[in-house]
């Protein structure tokens, strides 16, 4: 975000606060609060067909009752737009490339890749192949959405008032477009083959080797047939086009077992995905009660249906798969014609498109977008829109995106749709078929005692290379070969060991005749998963044991690298000190804990002294620490520990002892106390930025959750380690369960359920981050629409 557009927009968002407070501070106050909606007596929406209860408990979750699903899809469109209006629109314009409309020029580039990318496109080229009973819950969600804007009741929330905009009225394509930015975020090679592309320019084959195991022998001289052309490309701005909410991420956990190895006799399914932590965060819990059935678990706002859950007979999680579905092409220019582009069969026209982003305070944006036969130009995204035609001219090559979740016939909506509606595995596994993007593990359970697991998703079949880095896309050698048929993706049926653990670590077996990726993420979540599991197989598992293991902190990762760090012989009695400390510690990333403050300080200033050298300007890419790479760099001895920049070489001993002073300095200054008085907790907090709010200078704080929390990014209760960012914010926890669900399949009203922050995306409601402490302490709740509780109950009526 560049200094000047950071300026503009902050200005005007601090004008709107002004504006407001001229009001009065109590007068302003009293009318933002007409913002939050309202829960009791009756309104009418006229889409609706017969009346609809909605009933919100103490923690304003809601139940909705309603005698058809369209009804219930008018509801549910609502009661997301109480509750979270500013949070849906933020998402659409974010898919469509029309943030900067309402923030101005911070956005420019973040819009020009939307646009680029072309996922509000796709969003409305898959509703028009939208089957007929998607499609009326679809317009039937929209009218309730805009139900509420015609009629809001008082205000619009706060977000609004501050950058001066009413939202437009709700289409189906703005449902839509969430599962594209959801398929985007959580499909990352990409920006990995760039990462490649770069440290190949700097390291040896081997170097490379080391960075990424397995990296196969031909990997360098497959990057040669492509290092002149890359050498013309922006490969680092290219790499940095998302922010970090939307930046390609990993991690989820799910598991189920069968009713053999439950307490109940019935299976348990657990799932907990994990995403960015924000404020509102991702998910909204609801439970729907209709004459077709009931269904409960977590919706996105914005979406009609339920993203995991259950439905009175199944229940579904998802956990991402870590499959590699994009390729980065490098297009050459026709030197004789820049509007074209080398292919097999000559030179061929770029498919071309032009677009108009319209700047808050500036003159629109008018670009235009290329396309090849593999995919939209991202290369163009990061020049000024004026210069794209003369940048077209003067460059040989372009790189260009394959991405099956681009395509226009992506049926991935329509298969989540179904799948809500599945009564059994082959319904189930038959509504699967349609999921498309992003490759995804989504296991499963039914009240009938069968128990599976299923990766669907349109995987390539590359014709040669293994997708790690850019290839030549004017031979045709590296082409795809069609998508991995349904039928041989991986999947499981009441497996013989009775359960299926999905953590993602690896899904297949070494002989699997089909590549999904070359590069699986570690098993450190998996095997606790499976250790807690099999501790003590013989007594059955019940719910609540399967909660325990949810808020697990233990860390297979800091254990198996931490013998290799207490080999160091530090000099100091404070370095003596740590080590007696860390010397006992069981790995548990617990926040009262220091161990875990010391074992990442360590860990950071380490990562630093033996990267950095060889890296330069690309470091920035690897501050988080690989610990497999640092275990084999301390066993082996490795020359990496060696600092390049000074004479004498260096050895991993030296450097260990270096890098813990370095790292007892960094502490002392960030927290002036004695080494055994220090906690992870001090440093670990999970914070949940508001995208617009938490920016407000003076005022950011206010609207900012922080909560001490346990965990790293290896435990089972993930809490993600940030190592970027200002000093103040290292360690901090930025990523993890914003939703964590345990089904019991026996009696599915005894499911548990719970999210971060709490249900509305409104800061003036008491539901905004009620919900916070609960989510870190490990508490759950229950959807059960119980009417005898203390609840508010809504009346829509046609």
């Amino acid at each position: 975000m560049r200094i000047r557009s950071l300026i503009v927009w902050t200005t005007g968002i601090v004008a709107g606060l002004v504006l407001l407070l001229v009001l009065g501070t109590g007068g302003a106050y009293l009318w933002l609060r007409g913002s939050l909606p309202r829960t009791e007596g009756t309104l009418q929406i006229a889409a609706l067909k017969a009346p609809v209860e909605v009933l919100r408990d103490s923690d304003g979750i809601v139940t909705i009752r309603a005698q058809s699903e369209t009804d219930a899809a008018v509801a549910l469109g609502y009661v997301h737009a109480q509750d979270r209006l500013w949070q849906m629109d933020f998402t659409r314009r974010s898919g469509a490339g029309r943030l900067s409309e309402v923030v101005g020029p911070a956005t420019r580039r973040l819009d020009r890749f939307m646009r680029t990318l072309g996922l509000y496109s796709v969003a409305e080229a898959n509703v028009e192949q939208a089957s007929p009973a998607l499609r009326a819950v679809l317009d039937a969600y929209a009218d309730g959405v805009n139900a509420f804007i015609a009629d809001p009741g008082g205000p619009l929330p706060l977000e609004f008032q501050l950058l001066r905009y009413r939202p437009e009225p709700w289409r189906p394509a703005d449902s839509l477009v969430w599962g594209r930015l959801m398929a985007l975020q959580l499909s990352g090679n990409w920006t990995e083959e760039i990462l490649r592309a770069r440290v190949a320019r700097r390291l040896t084959p081997q170097q490379v080797a080391d960075l990424w195991p397995a990296y196969p022998a031909d990997g360098p001289v497959t990057l040669a047939d492509v290092a002149s052309d890359l050498d013309g490309l922006p490969l680092r701005e290219l790499a940095s086009l998302l922010p970090w909410e939307l930046a390609p991420k990993d991690a989820s956990n799910s598991w189920v077992l069968a009713g053999t190895l439950t307490a109940s006799g019935k299976p348990l399914l657990a799932n907990d995905p994990h995403l960015a932590l924000s404020a509102p965060g991702q998910w909204y819990l609801a439970r729907i009660e209709t004459p077709e059935g009931t269904r409960a678990g977590a919706t996105a706002p914005g979406v009609p249906f339920l993203v995991a859950g259950h439905n009175g007979r199944i229940a579904w999680g998802f956990t991402t798969t870590h499959s590699d579905t994009q390729d980065l092409f490098v297009e050459r220019v026709d030197p004789a014609d820049p509007a074209r582009y080398l292919t097999p069969n000559g030179p061929t026209a770029f498919d071309t498109r032009e677009e108009t982003i319209v700047i808050l305070g500036e003159e629109p944006d008018i670009i235009t977008v290329r396309s090849t036969r593999h995919g939209p130009v991202i290369s163009d995204v990061v020049d000024e829109a004026a210069d794209t035609a003369k940048t077209a001219a003067g460059s040989n090559a372009v790189l260009a995106l394959a991405w099956p979740a681009l395509r226009p016939d992506d049926r991935t909506a329509e298969a989540l749709f179904a799948i809500n509606r599945a009564r059994n595995w082959d319904e189930f596994e038959a509504a699967a078929a349609d999921f498309h993007s992003p490759q995804q593990n989504i296991v499963y359970a039914d009240t009938s005692g069968t128990i599976g697991f299923v990766a669907p998703a349109r995987v390539p079949v590359r014709k040669r290379g293994d997708g790690r880095v850019p290839v030549p896309g004017w031979s045709g050698e590296f082409d795809w070969d069609g998508f991995i048929p349904f039928a041989d993706l991986p999947r499981r049926v009441n497996p013989p060991a009775q359960r299926v653990i999905a953590a993602n670590n690896k899904i297949v077996a070494d002989d699997y005749p089909y590549l999904l990726t070359p590069d699986w993420p570690d098993p450190y979540r998996a095997q606790r998963i499976q250790d807690l599991l099999d501790a003590d197989s013989r007594t059955p598992v019940s719910i609540e044991a399967s909660q325990t293991i949810q808020q697990d902190v233990v860390s297979l990762a800091a254990r198996t690298l931490l013998p290799s760090l207490l080999a160091a012989e530090p000099q100091t009695d404070r370095g003596r000190e740590a080590l007696d400390i860390l010397s006992r510690w069981d790995g548990g990333m617990r926040r009262d804990d220091p161990a875990p403050l010391l074992f990442y300080a360590w860990l950071y200033a380490l990562n630093r002294a033996v990267l950095s050298d060889e890296l330069d300007g690309d470091f920035a890419a690897f501050q988080s620490p690989k610990v497999d790479f640092l275990l084999r760099v301390l066993r082996d001895g490795h020359a990496w520990c060696d600092d390049v920049a000074t004479g004498p070489a260096e050895d991993c001993q030296t450097q260990l002892v270096t890098a813990l002073e370095t790292a007892l300095n960094t502490l002392a200054l960030r927290f002036p106390k004695a080494i055994g008085q220090l906690r992870w907790g001090d440093a670990h907090r999970a914070r949940f930025n508001h995208p617009i709010l938490s920016r407000i200078p003076l005022l950011g704080k206010v609207f900012t959750y922080s909560v001490e929390s346990d965990g790293d990014s290896y435990t089972v209760n993930r809490g993600g380690v940030s190592f970027s960012g200002a000093s103040g914010d290292l360690f901090e926890d930025v990523h993890g369960p914003g939703y964590r669900a345990v089904y019991d399949l026996a009696t599915l009203d005894n499911s548990r359920f719970m999210i971060a922050t709490g249900q509305s995306g409104n800061p003036l409601s008491p539901y905004y981050g009620n919900l916070t402490e609960r989510w870190r302490d490990g508490v759950y709740l229950k959807l059960v629409g119980d009417a005898t509780a203390p609840t508010r109950t809504l009346r829509l009526t046609p």
